[in-house]
């Protein structure tokens, strides 16, 4: 019983003595990072590989990467955590690159922007009475 004991007390020190490195999103490497004025969609797609997200409303490209490492059961730690959101024209030219490190997510600003709702124009009374007032019909076919 006792060379039991001292068996798992020697597998959970030795546990906890590995470091297991854990990569979540893109891959990318410190060449990837330091380069990264891409001028169109083609270029970032070869460079960078395709993207996490696509937002097809607003045209943008999102890519996070990040790397942690676990020295032991109860200790994790971000080595670093971004997402690139990349900002594309008609033309897939890229207008607008944005980054965030995400590891101080306390130093995060919300965006103010807004998704405009082009879809339904609503009046006055549908604005205070939400939804009184005439119907509008939506185009089925595009």
């Amino acid at each position: 019983m006792n060379k039991i004991v001292i068996y798992i007390c020697i597998f959970f020190i030795l546990a906890n003595c590995s470091i297991k490195t854990t990569h979540s999103g893109k891959i990318l490497n410190q060449k990837d990072i330091e380069n990264i004025n891409f001028k169109n969609k083609e270029n970032l797609i070869i460079k960078l590989g395709h993207p996490s997200y696509v937002d097809p409303i607003e045209n943008k490209f999102f890519y996070f990467s990040e790397v942690s490492e676990k020295k032991s059961i109860l200790k994790k730690e971000i080595k670093y955590s971004y997402v690139f959101v990349f900002k594309l024209d008609n033309n897939d030219t890229i207008i607008d690159t944005k980054v965030f490190n995400t590891k101080d997510i306390k130093n995060i600003k919300f965006s103010d922007d807004k998704t405009s709702n082009e879809i339904v124009k609503r009046g006055l009374l549908e604005k205070i009475f939400g939804g009184v007032g005439t119907q509008q019909e939506l185009p089925t076919t595009p």
